[in-house]
């Protein structure tokens, strides 16, 4: 069965072809600067040679119609027709409390999406711009929504409650919500075969560490309190977003530093984090490398958010009343070996035995155990893939 999986954003889409049969990407690539001049498609075909294609496309339908015309080109096409497209999955970021599934993408599921825009604006609107234009040029074809926001709606509500008067959540939705849930309940799914014991009976904290990064803790394979809130802001430090704080420190950034709304949300979203601490740059490894030649703003960063998500692992311990596994995964959790060192140093008190010298030789791009056979603790790297998960998602749901 082959499931074309759609990632899209405001200016950008992504892609995936991939047969859930076998666990195969057929092809996979990028389309960028939609509505932009000099818009391009990259298309990366299994097996054969991959290629870019600068051509303007004004909106994300001309996107889609270059993506399936590379699909089915006679020389870089890997489908003869685009009815071997037997349905297509839509990443969704917010679901709210109305979906806490994926679900066949029906009139009524695209106004619910609509109505949630006001939760997830800069990504619900562009994630039906996607639908929207696969729905134009695949008419017939079936189509899934899935929510990053779905995984975390097992939290009981003292996980997800914050501490305002309760008519904040009942009238105006706010509460915790979660993001990332794709990616964590793919590697809670594989940290499962890892452990000798009844699914009910497994408590795991897994850590998605990237630019964006979050925590959580499932339990049962559920998910029972997640480190992002009401949006991806809250939680550890990251790229470029602050993380937990004083809430108070807004008001007063916004009378020191003369900010309106849209300019403290952007110092908080923008220019915080590994950025704002280090001031050279949010992407981890250009850390690494101004920390070895003794830059000390950068030690700091890296020093910061391993003590964050430190903290996260042992509070989830305490929520979990114990621990079976720590999962390690993204871009930072599945790469950064210093990274993975500097968090698991001093926690031999869950029951951890990490083997430090296997984790630092380790290889990369593998589901891995970089804790030793002594460990009560088992300490894994799972390489994440959101998009095998939306594919079977989707396959499961038009089957």
């Amino acid at each position: 069965m082959k499931i074309l999986v759609i990632n899209a954003g405001s200016s950008s889409l992504k892609y995936q072809l991939i047969d859930v049969d076998n666990g195969a990407v057929i092809a996979k690539g990028l389309c960028e600067r939609i509505g932009i001049e000099n818009s391009k498609l990259t298309y990366k075909p299994t097996g054969k040679e991959p290629f870019e294609l600068v051509r303007n496309m004004k909106d994300h339908t001309d996107a889609i119609k270059l993506v399936l015309d590379a699909l089915v080109d006679p020389v870089h096409g890997v489908i003869a027709d685009m009815k071997e497209i037997d349905a297509v999955g839509h990443r969704v970021v917010h679901g709210g409390e109305k979906f806490n599934k994926s679900v066949v993408l029906t009139d009524d599921v695209i106004k619910a999406i609509e109505e949630l825009s006001e939760l997830a604006p800069l990504h619900n609107p562009a994630n039906l711009m996607g639908i929207r234009a696969c729905m134009a040029i695949m008419p017939t074809t079936p189509m899934v929504a899935v929510f990053d926001t779905a995984f975390h709606q097992t939290m009981p509500e003292k996980a997800f409650l914050y501490g305002l008067p309760y008519e904040a959540y009942t009238e105006l939705k706010v509460r915790r919500y979660g993001f990332h849930g794709t990616s964590h309940a793919y590697v809670t799914g594989r940290a499962l075969t890892f452990l000798d014991k009844p699914v009910d009976e497994t408590k795991i904290i897994t850590c998605h560490l990237g630019n964006g990064s979050s925590v959580s803790a499932v339990k049962g394979g559920k998910c029972i309190d997640t480190s992002m809130g009401f949006t991806p802001l809250e939680g550890l430090p990251m790229g470029t977003r602050c993380g937990d704080m004083d809430p108070a420190i807004v008001a007063y950034l916004m009378n020191k530093l003369g900010l309106d709304r849209a300019g403290v949300d952007n110092y908080m979203n923008k220019k915080s984090g590994m950025l704002g601490i280090s001031g050279v740059s949010s992407d981890f490894r250009d850390l690494g490398e101004a920390s070895k030649q003794g830059n000390k703003r950068a030690e700091l960063a890296l020093a910061t958010f391993a003590y964050k998500v430190k903290k996260y692992i042992g509070s989830y311990a305490a929520a979990l009343n114990g621990v079976d596994a720590i999962v390690f995964t993204a871009g930072v959790g599945e790469n950064d070996r210093g990274m993975r060192a500097m968090i698991m140093e001093n926690m031999e008190y869950l029951g951890v035995d990490f083997d430090f010298d296997y984790n630092m030789s380790a290889p990369r791009g593998e589901e891995i155990v970089i804790s030793k056979p002594t460990s009560r603790v088992k300490v894994l790297v799972i390489p994440t893939d959101e998009e095998m998960m939306i594919a079977k998602d989707t396959a499961n749901l038009v089957r």
